[in-house]
């Protein structure tokens, strides 16, 4: 083993080399001539007082022997190990100077002519000077000494753990959000549904997902997008009056929600205005929202306030106008929500009033005379009990109750009917987590309605909802929407349409920027006691490309086919854009 120099080696001189090499050659037996020479006092090789001499005890100077004999050697220092005094060769108790002297610890007697092992060694190393640096006191001090933040200034919003939530947004008697229709006041707009079936928010990586801005106790969520392209029949009319243009679309859509530690406030608000150049009369704008408010009254007690609203345009060749237009009228229906949910352990229970209007814009024809639409005008009141168990946190069935009527503004319609009903649906369900990978809701019933007028005939049909999300793999996620109702109408004798539709849609994240989304979409129409039925179909393909976190680019192409008895309300349409989407 390979000694290295100890500090201060310099100023011991010739006697401070006798013992280094004294320790470091195995074997080398050292003697000093304490007789001649002073022996230093210091307790290292560091030492500068050469002056003080320290006795052994007795006239000679003590031997190191590398022997290993036991007790004729000086001992260093006193260690827990070593023991508490320090003896000299001949006996004698040394000086606390002594006691530190770096000679080598005693052992055991061996047949080796050396007995000093790694161990003894490092004991002779001096102690290394102080090492100076910045102090670490503020450091761990600022870690271990700093409060913890109260957690009313970083809320977190947590779902209740029992119970199954109302759907979100909850139109009555269709939960699935995705259709164009407002099943509360009974409008129906089934050629804008196949164009916009598909118009949920994409699942998006975190690592381009925005940041939103946040404002007071508020985080907002605006999105911009400009989009041009061109579209086959934007009139959506049969294909020998169709009339292309170019498509300008603007669309605007915001997204908010409350940062409390208690009750919140909510909303999804969304409008555009589609423009065709080439074909002035098919322009027409359109928009939807929900806001939600909800207050936690105590532990276990919610209040729920609903806001919405949705404008959409009729369609030219609908069989509720059957005439010829020259413009897009619009529909306008709006409404709210107050209820009261209570949870008894598993057991939620809750109870909604709603108030809908919904109003219809005249309608201009091609040869300039005005189609008063007013009498279509109406209100409708209902109220909403559901009650709903948690046998586990992969089922939750629960029974929906919906009494309403609908009241028009006019006693009767243009063609004397009066149209004012009250209707009962019951339907039962189940909001299921069969996996980590599927979840949703599905529910079927039951939907009756009674006519004031004698001449209309009552209405029975089933009621299947459904809304499910499969997340058949991390980049891979399946939406299938079905919903089914009764709607209202003006064709003269026909108490009201009986509507189905169903969307499905493949969302395929590419890259973890770039995602293609493909989908389809199924429309039955059928009028009661008229011999008017309706079949439409939709397809969708979509591709997503996110440079940042706020600019994004995307394309899509849409395809609508409508097959109508009515003479003249079938059509069909292709339809691209290409849009820079601004999600600040």
């Amino acid at each position: 083993m390979r000694a290295g120099p100890i500090a201060g080696w310099r100023r011991r001189g010739l006697h401070g080399l006798i013992l280094t090499a004294a320790v470091a050659l195995p074997g080398t037996q050292a003697e000093s001539q304490s007789s001649q020479a002073p022996r230093p006092a210091a307790s290292t090789f560091g030492s500068t007082n050469p002056s003080s001499a320290t006795g052994a005890g007795s006239t000679g100077g003590p031997t190191l022997r590398g022997s290993g004999a036991s007790g004729d050697v000086s001992t260093g220092a006193a260690s827990p190990s070593d023991g508490a005094v320090s003896q000299t060769d001949d006996g004698s108790a040394g000086t606390p100077a002594r006691r530190r002297s770096l000679a080598p610890v005693a052992r055991p007697a061996t047949s080796a002519g050396n007995n000093r092992n790694p161990t003894d060694l490092l004991r002779l190393r001096a102690i290394p000077p102080r090492r100076f640096g910045v102090s670490t006191a503020r450091p761990v001090r600022s870690i271990v000494q700093t409060p913890p933040p109260d957690l009313r200034l970083t809320p977190v919003i947590r779902n209740a753990v029992v119970g199954a939530p109302l759907p979100t947004p909850s139109p009555v008697p269709s939960p699935a959000p995705s259709l164009t229709l407002l099943p509360l006041a009974g409008i129906g707009t089934p050629g804008s549904f196949l164009g916009a079936a598909l118009r949920r928010p994409l699942a998006v990586d975190e690592a381009y997902a925005p940041l939103g801005i946040k404002l007071g106790t508020f985080t907002f969520l605006p999105v911009f997008q400009q989009s041009v392209g061109y579209d086959t029949n934007p009139d959506q009319i049969t294909a020998n009056r169709a009339k292309a243009s170019l498509a300008l679309r603007t669309e605007g859509e915001l997204a908010f929600r409350s940062d409390w530690s208690s009750h919140e406030l909510a909303g999804e608000l969304r409008g555009g205005y589609l423009d065709f150049p080439d074909n002035q009369a098919a322009s027409r704008p359109n928009g939807a929202g929900t806001v939600r408010l909800r207050l936690d009254a105590n532990r276990s007690t919610t209040v729920d306030v609903e806001t919405r609203f949705l404008v959409e345009t009729q369609r030219p060749g609908s069989p509720d106008i059957n005439a010829t237009l020259s413009n897009r009228p619009i529909v306008a229906s709006y409404g709210t929500t107050i209820g009261v949910t209570e949870t008894f352990n598993r057991l939620q229970v809750s109870l909604r009033g709603l108030i809908d209007r919904s109003e219809f814009e005249n309608a201009t024809l091609s040869n300039g005379a005005i189609l008063n639409q007013s009498d279509r005008n109406l209100n409708q009141y209902g109220l909403r009990l559901r009650a709903s168990y948690e046998i586990s946190p992969v089922i939750s069935p629960f029974v929906d109750v919906l009494a309403d009527t609908r009241v028009y503004d006019l006693r009767t319609d243009s063609n004397g009917i009066r149209r004012n009903s009250d209707g009962i649906t019951v339907t039962g369900g189940a909001r299921v987590a069969l996996t980590r990978f599927v979840n949703g809701e599905v529910s079927a019933g039951l939907q009756h309605r009674t006519y004031v007028d004698p001449g209309l005939k009552d209405l029975t049909a089933p009621i299947v909802n459904a809304a499910l999300i499969w997340t058949a793999s991390p980049l891979t996620t399946v939406r299938l929407n079905a919903a089914t109702g009764i709607i209202e109408t003006a064709v003269p004798g026909s108490s009201g349409v009986l509507t189905k539709a169903v969307t499905l849609e493949v969302q395929h994240d590419l890259l973890r920027n770039l995602s293609i989304t493909l989908g389809g979409g199924y429309l039955a129409s059928d009028y009661d006691r008229v011999d008017i039925t309706e079949r439409g179909f939709s397809a969708t393909a979509r591709l997503d490309y996110r440079f940042n976190r706020w600019l994004s680019l995307r394309g899509s192409y849409i395809y609508q086919q409508i097959d109508s008895s009515s003479a003249g309300s079938s059509f069909s349409a292709n339809t691209w854009l290409l849009g820079l989407r601004v999600t600040p």
